[in-house]
């Protein structure tokens, strides 16, 4: 990874937020999780870095690297 700090979608009001790593602020606020998604995979991408999908019980459901992954699949 470039020193980008992974992006997170969490759960924000009644809605879904996306949320750089230790940022006191969200990026963006969506009405739904797609949206979030769509919008923090995109980052993630285009940033070359770790995303992270929460649930509504705030637990990571879903982790993805898009970036120099320390830990790369064998094979």
């Amino acid at each position: 990874m470039a020193n980008n700090k992974p992006v997170h979608v969490v759960p924000h009001g009644d809605g879904w937020a996306v949320r750089r790593e230790d940022a006191k602020r969200v990026s963006s606020t969506h009405e739904t999780q797609r949206a979030a998604e769509q919008v923090g995979r995109g980052t993630a991408k285009r940033e070359q870095t770790e995303f992270l999908l929460h649930g509504r019980d705030g637990q990571v459901r879903e982790r993805d690297s898009y970036g120099n992954d320390p830990y790369p699949p064998e094979g």
